[in-house]
């Protein structure tokens, strides 16, 4: 019987074998990196933060059976969420709706109600009566000053109260 010959690396061998090693652990290493700033920085799994702040609805005017609110929606978190529904035991007969002003050919615009609105992470929501707003049944004694509650139902941070208060059309850049 003869022997086998040893096996034995030679230097291409070895500089072979770690080059092939390196780049997948340089890879991860700089994966590892961008996720543990990211983590540092408070963006890894942090939930939606919703805040709803300058609540004004439009004073009622004449016979119109509705009015419009509108809010101010930020999302600190790092997480999107969506605006589902609004209340309000205040209003007239009838639930709000969220709805969304679209422009549609030859300069005309017109209403749609919208199941939801989204909310994107770090962003904010701005209602306006050239976006989003919502549509509330009137209650005939609303005067300007007044204020209204309303709930903000969300998707994942669920209910946010707020209060808006009763604004003429026009006043403070409505």
């Amino acid at each position: 019987m003869t022997a086998r010959p040893t096996w034995r690396p030679t230097r291409r061998r070895l500089t072979d074998t770690l080059l092939a090693a390196l780049a997948p652990v340089a890879a991860c290493g700089l994966a590892l990196g961008a996720l543990s700033t990211w983590t540092a920085y408070g963006n890894a799994g942090s939930p939606a933060r919703i805040k709803v702040t300058d609540g004004k609805v439009f004073e009622p005017v004449g016979d119109t059976p509705v009015t419009a609110a509108f809010f101010r929606i930020t999302n600190g978190g790092g997480a999107a969420d969506r605006l589902l529904k609004v209340t309000t035991a205040e209003a007239g007969g009838g639930a709000p709706t969220l709805n969304r002003h679209v422009m549609t050919g030859s300069n005309t615009a017109s209403d749609r109600t919208v199941d939801s609105v989204a909310v994107p992470a770090g962003g904010t929501v701005a209602m306006s009566p050239d976006s989003v707003d919502v549509i509330v049944p009137v209650k005939q004694d609303w005067r300007s000053g007044d204020l209204v509650a309303f709930t903000l139902h969300f998707e994942h941070s669920g209910a946010v109260r707020t209060l808006a208060v009763v604004v003429r059309p026009g006043q403070d850049g409505t």
